[in-house]
């Protein structure tokens, strides 16, 4: 059974972690993979936080990744790493 990638983007002001998130997508599109993304654009414009969630696999369902399941996170800022650390999956 195929486990499916879960990833997290997140940063401030948007535009580097959404650009990444779709770049993300496509190169797992193009392996052949199902691929969800939610974003979440909280007042980006004024350097609110930003967040993009990618779930990677045979057949996925639904975009949203719960509290714990995150694989992967990825943080353009140092407070948002902080932030949204109780994503990260324990194992």
């Amino acid at each position: 059974m195929d486990k499916t990638l879960n990833i997290t983007l997140v940063g401030v002001g948007g535009q580097g972690t959404l650009l990444a998130s779709e770049i993300l997508c496509r190169v797992a599109l193009l392996g052949g993979k199902d691929v969800k993304k939610s974003e979440v654009h909280g007042m980006a414009q004024r350097g609110g936080s930003v967040v993009s969630q990618v779930r990677v696999g045979e057949k996925v369902y639904s975009p949203l990744i719960a509290v714990g399941e995150t694989d992967i996170l990825v943080s353009f800022e140092k407070l948002e790493a902080l932030r949204f650390a109780h994503f990260i999956s324990p194992t």
